[in-house]
């Protein structure tokens, strides 16, 4: 800082102890690049960053060391070329929806049983603009195939692991599907991470999750993020410059370090949810439960193939017997160890009344045709003793 010598000390106030970089050694963490822009030592080679001749950063609503360290990570794991961050998962899902050429006039099929907010944002903000939304049962190929050629979607819209009816795409067969009619398909993996499944491998077009969930896991960091083709990444990367929806350094630095642990994380909330299933499965205030690892679960053999015995996720929801809002709340208001909180894919165990929730932008009669009670209760199992959860929902179902 030599230079700064004969300098004022309100010069050397802004100035003093900034861009200096270490020349011989690197951290073994990926630090936090803070910063709104970049320097180069000639003009030319920032025209050539611009350019894409040269790689580099200019600007942070454009990219980001931090941030691309964090999607270069995803898409390791999500087996794909490359990955777009966002500032929230439903960003994510917008982005993608546009980058895969939804506009006035285009048809998209989703899957019904979508989480809420997804569903009110086909349903009502993309209908608004003019783009024509058809929901179906997933499950049911020969409907899904249908509404594929009578619509000539451009899309098709699935979550690998429904929110909240825990239902299985069948993802290659979704694929096929899909290309067969000319449309892309669109995965939000959120449920099952990385861990379980990567829907590109199986054709998925783009593969989106809220980060937020199991990829950070411990429910300090909102994230979003679009695993795809390298093409495609341009595609999401040119749109993301003029919606701003970005990822923030400090976010992604979380994001990333809280992947570190995604494999043990989920291990344990897989293996958690297992048994907390079969228990719920044998207590007489429970109407049903919904858990692709239950074998009676109509797509146990699905699931099972798919997610090659790593697992059926650490997600699971079950209908309490005679179960309405007040009665749902009581047993809620129950619990210590579950958390009452809107969110999911956390070490700590949570739970949530889809109702009044994450599907409460649906109307009474949209939630019957999904299949949503007043007395659904959602759990996301933590990384916390599987045997303390369960005397934990025992104590609160006993006191209704």
């Amino acid at each position: 800082m030599r230079h700064l010598s004969n300098k004022s000390f309100q010069t050397r106030a802004v100035h003093a102890g900034e861009r200096v970089l270490p020349a011989d050694f690197r951290p073994v963490a990926t630090p936090i690049w803070n910063t709104v822009g970049y320097l180069y030592e000639s003009m030319d080679d920032l025209d050539a960053v611009f350019d894409h001749r040269k790689a580099g950063h200019v600007y942070l609503r454009y990219s980001n060391p931090t941030v691309e360290a964090f999607e270069n990570a995803v898409a390791s794991l999500e087996n794909a070329e490359a990955a777009q961050a966002y500032s929230s998962g439903m960003a994510a899902i917008h982005a993608a929806l546009l980058a895969a050429g939804v506009r006035a006039g285009a048809f998209v099929v989703a899957a019904l049983d979508v989480y809420g907010a997804t569903f009110t944002l086909l349903q009502d903000l993309f209908s608004s603009l003019g783009v024509h939304v058809r929901m179906v049962d997933v499950a049911d190929h020969a409907e899904v195939e249908s509404a594929l050629r009578e619509t000539g979607a451009s899309v098709l819209y699935v979550e690998s692991i429904s929110n909240p009816l825990l239902k299985i795409a069948d993802v290659p067969a979704l694929a096929a599907l899909a290309r067969n009619s000319g449309a892309l398909l669109l995965v939000d993996n959120t449920f099952a991470s990385p861990c379980l499944l990567n829907p590109v491998e199986h054709g998925a077009d783009y593969v989106i999750h809220s980060a937020t969930k199991y990829l950070s896991g411990h429910g300090d960091v909102l994230a979003g993020i679009v695993a795809t083709s390298a093409s495609n990444r341009k595609k999401l990367l040119e749109l993301n410059k003029l919606i701003g929806g970005v990822l923030g350094p400090f976010e992604a630095w979380l994001a990333l370090r809280g992947l570190k642990t995604l494999p043990l994380r989920m291990r344990q909330q897989c293996d958690n949810a297992q048994r907390v299933a079969e228990w719920l499965r044998s207590h007489p205030r429970i109407e049903k439960v919904h858990y692709p690892g239950l074998p009676d679960h109509p797509q146990h053999a699905l699931a099972r193939q798919l997610f090659r015995g790593k697992g059926f996720g650490g997600v699971l929801s079950f209908e309490i017997d005679g179960g309405n809002k007040d009665r749902v709340f009581r047993f809620m208001e129950s619990l210590s160890i579950c958390l009452p909180a809107t969110t999911l894919g956390d070490v700590y165990s949570l739970i949530l009344h889809p109702m009044t929730s994450s599907h409460r932008s649906l109307t009474a009669e949209e939630r019957a045709r999904v299949g949503i009670s007043d007395g659904l209760v959602r759990l996301s199992t933590g990384i916390e003793s599987a045997d303390d959860i369960i005397a934990d929902l025992e104590s609160a179902l006993n006191r209704i």
